[in-house]
């Protein structure tokens, strides 16, 4: 997948549009909820370097959050690996160019609702 192609399914699945918060860094652009804030994908070019690989290739990477249930569920083979400059434990970092199209989608939306806002519960006890 591209990072064109990325984005526009990020805008055409949830309205989002790409946000460049890093002075003079036009390259590296946020997705975030619209009501919370929170980004749910950070799309950006890494060196394949930092991967692991013998190239200092620059590729389109999106960092994406997993729930910890989920994570080590996808690997190296699927183009997925710790996250780059987040922390290990919650994202993961999907090389987009060797990535399948359908799990970029599948990761991007299981970010998008890890990261949504919790809705309150009016549940209240009744002490008696």
């Amino acid at each position: 997948m591209t990072r064109e192609k990325f984005l526009q399914y990020c805008s055409d699945t949830y309205g989002t549009l790409p946000d460049y918060p890093f002075d003079e860094d036009f390259e590296t652009a946020v997705l975030r909820h619209a009501d919370n804030r929170k980004s749910y994908a950070i799309a950006m070019r890494v060196s394949r370097r930092r991967f692991g690989f013998d190239s200092d290739e620059v590729t389109d990477v999106v960092n994406l959050k997993l729930p910890t249930e989920m994570y080590g569920s996808f690997g190296r083979a699927d183009g997925v690996y710790p996250a780059y400059h987040m922390n290990k434990l919650h994202w993961i970092s999907v090389l987009l160019p060797d990535t399948e199209e359908d799990t970029v989608q599948f990761l991007v939306n299981v970010s998008f609702r890890a990261t949504e806002a919790k809705k309150k519960s009016n549940f209240k006890l009744n002490k008696a």
